[in-house]
């Protein structure tokens, strides 16, 4: 009889005792309604991560609290609400109905206490654990409890039910610097806690009881069964089916921790440092592309040389938005200097910036499309450009020679417009080039002799889709965005012309067939590489190259940048929008269908006058006669092709090889032959007017 005489006395005593406990805690809170003395310190909650958004809201970079700790802000409408009701279920089944301290929770756990001999469970309800989290204590007394279940009274007058919810989601811990359920959703899982599964969830709601011993990616099997327990008392109280639960506790457990979102690294950093005080920072960056076009810069930097990097802007050409940045290949790849964000440093732009010298030259009725120019070997006053491949084509269209990117005719051009007048036109698109010191701007500036940043370029381009008028690029970074521009940077029929001469050349080598017009750069001793494209809304620019400006042997646009563009276009996932039809007035006409004047283009130094009988006869400039060619070895076992140059004559073109004509006549003055085998061959072109031109050649297949 004494035994369970004494059982029925200890339990009397816990009653008691809890009585006391509440009612401690009640006389606490009418000293604070009394006067308000001692407020709980909410704004211990106020230290959280900062956050960089996308356009959407989606996160794209966060940044650790003062103390180091991930806090990420939640709202319970960015949480999966089953969680919340495992949540409620298992630690506060009350929640909604006390206020703040539940008499019958102390009691229960005062009365297992006594039965056990130990702890099973604590009693504390939600809003006393958010008491403890806002204002930690080391020591275990009754004092301390005391003070806890006071704070929770006073935390229930001040906020409302889902609020303390907020707060508790926000500052409950989940093992190591991880402190809210968004963090950990993240960091375990890698999705927001929108999205929780429900063995995700059941993990969720067991690590704040006891965060380090429970981590999953160091005591995996104390996790496990804390998750388990946690779905086996949803079971037992029947708010989940058997069958879900028998599947939940199936699933794999995390074993390692996931880095945080961390994208669009240097524009991030750009607008924590812009935007000292908002919370969040929202860009107008598009977090699905933003995501392919950086996994598109590390799988390119596998093929990259050693310390060569790349940058990448997309932008939505009619608004100016920016929809993905990416600076480099990394921003924590240090081999290629990562940290720097190459899409803002200034750059030799090589021929990037042709199109708006030929630009100028159609508003200005110089040119048409049709028009014939020479690119050959000129003299401008001591400079004196050369091509790319060193060589000539002698006399090109205008369609040509941009298509082609001849620089002899660019400057011939630039020649005629000005160098001044094209940095002024710039200027109307927001852009003032970086020129090198002393002296005015030369002809040079076309053919890269100034500096540009990747960002500015793609603000240009955006001419091409806006009749000409640039539009001004934004990210979220700018305090103070600046005014649209207003003047053309050219005219409406001049920009679509050059926008219809640039949508015909021909994709790089292996590149995706898509329906963008494009320019590429290289800048002097292979530098830069640029590749930029446009449809009818978007314009994306590529810069490849090494940091530090050392020069990289081989380099190229069309090589390098171009595939990369073409690449990204596609991997972007952006439907490509149709190029806009001729403005009102836009005739194409073919050469024979030109004003006199246009036929041939003349510098202003040049008499114009016409050779009587029309053009020159056809001349095969290379190979020349007599010539040893090796073609090394292509693809599926045959030799490279053999490209054919031509000056003069009139298009068509045929090509009549060792006594075979090839079947297809072609415009170009750029003709490809595939010989079958070595030696001796003799090469002949005819053009329209039956005039012909031939080379006697050896072919050697290395």
């Amino acid at each position: 009889m004494t035994r369970p005489r004494g059982a029925r006395v200890l339990r009397l005593v816990a009653i008691v005792a809890a009585a006391c406990v509440a009612a401690s805690g009640l006389a606490l809170f009418a000293l604070d309604r009394a006067d308000h003395a001692f407020p709980p310190p909410l704004e211990a909650a106020s230290e959280l991560s900062r956050e960089v958004l996308d356009r959407d809201g989606g996160l794209l970079r966060a940044y650790t609290a003062s103390n180091g700790v991930w806090r990420l802000p939640v709202t319970l409408d960015q949480v999966d609400p089953d969680y919340i009701n495992m949540l409620i279920a298992y630690e506060d089944r009350r929640f909604r109905a006390h206020r703040g301290v539940d008499p019958v929770a102390l009691l229960r756990a005062a009365v297992q206490f006594v039965g056990n001999g130990r702890i099973v469970s604590g009693g504390s309800t939600i809003s006393m654990q958010l008491a403890r989290l806002i204002e930690p204590r080391t020591e275990r007394s009754l004092s301390a409890k005391l003070r806890q279940m006071a704070r929770a009274l006073q935390i229930e007058r001040r906020l409302s039910k889902d609020q303390i919810l907020s707060l508790y989601l926000t500052l409950a811990p989940y093992g190591g610097n991880l402190e809210g359920v968004r963090a950990a959703s993240l960091a375990w899982f890698g999705r927001e806690p929108k999205k929780l599964t429900l063995s995700q969830s059941a993990l969720l709601v067991a690590l704040p009881q006891s965060p380090e011993s429970r981590r999953p990616d160091r005591h995996k099997a104390q996790a496990r069964q804390a998750r388990d327990r946690v779905l086996g008392r949803m079971r037992d109280a029947g708010l989940i089916p058997a069958s879900e639960i028998a599947r939940a506790s199936g699933a794999a457990v995390p074993n390692r921790r996931l880095a945080m979102p961390d994208r669009a690294a240097h524009l991030a950093d750009l607008a924590i440092g812009a935007h000292s005080e908002a919370r969040p920072v929202q860009l107008t960056l598009d977090g699905g592309i933003q995501d392919r076009l950086e996994q598109l810069a590390r799988e390119t930097a596998a093929r990259l040389g050693a310390k060569q990097s790349l940058a990448m802007v997309l932008a939505d050409g009619r608004t100016g938005e920016i929809l993905a940045s990416v600076g480099s290949t990394g921003h924590l790849d240090a081999a290629r200097s990562g940290a720097i964000d190459m899409t803002r440093a200034v750059r030799s732009p090589g021929s990037a910036l042709k199109p708006f010298i030929y630009g100028l030259a159609f508003e200005d009725a110089l040119i048409a499309a049709e028009t014939l120019i020479d690119d050959q070997p000129a003299d401008f006053s001591g400079y004196r450009p050369r091509n790319f491949d060193r060589d000539y084509m002698g006399e090109v269209s205008i369609r040509q020679a941009l298509q082609f990117s001849l620089n002899v005719p660019a400057v011939r051009l630039l020649e005629a417009v000005g160098p001044q007048r094209l940095l002024a036109r710039l200027k109307r698109g927001g852009v003032d080039l970086q020129l090198p010191p002393g002296g005015p701007p030369g002809l040079a500036i076309g053919l890269g002799g100034a500096g540009i940043s990747l960002r500015d370029l793609v603000q240009l381009y955006t001419a091409f889709i806006n009749d000409g008028t640039a539009r001004r690029l934004r990210d979220g970074v700018e305090t103070e965005p600046g005014p649209g521009f207003e003047n053309p940077v050219i005219d409406a029929q001049a920009s679509w012309r050059v926008g219809q001469i640039l949508t015909g050349v021909e994709a790089p080598q292996g590149a995706p067939r898509i329906a963008i017009a494009y320019k590429t750069g290289t800048s002097y001793g292979y530098r830069d590489a640029w590749a930029i494209g446009f449809d009818g809304r978007h314009v994306l620019g590529v810069w490849v190259g090494r940091p530090d400006a050392s020069p990289v042997p081989g380099l190229s646009g069309i090589t390098d940048a171009a595939p990369l563009l073409f690449e990204a276009f596609v991997r972007s996932g952006l439907d490509r929008v149709d190029f806009p039809p001729a403005p009102y007035g836009v005739v194409e006409r073919s050469r024979s269908a030109l004003p006199f004047a246009l036929r041939k283009y003349k510098s202003r130094d040049e008499p114009a006058t016409a050779v009587a009988g029309g053009s020159l006869p056809p001349r095969i400039v290379y190979p020349p006669q007599g010539a040893r060619v090796a073609l090394g070895a292509g693809g599926a076992g045959r030799m490279m092709p053999l490209v054919i140059k031509l000056q003069g004559g009139v298009a068509p073109y045929r090509l009549i090889a060792n006594g075979m004509p090839q079947p297809k006549p072609t415009r170009r003055r750029v003709l490809n032959w595939n010989p079958d085998s070595e030696g001796a061959s003799t090469l002949t072109v005819m053009d329209a007017e039956g005039r012909a031109a031939s080379v006697s050649v050896f072919i050697d297949a290395d």
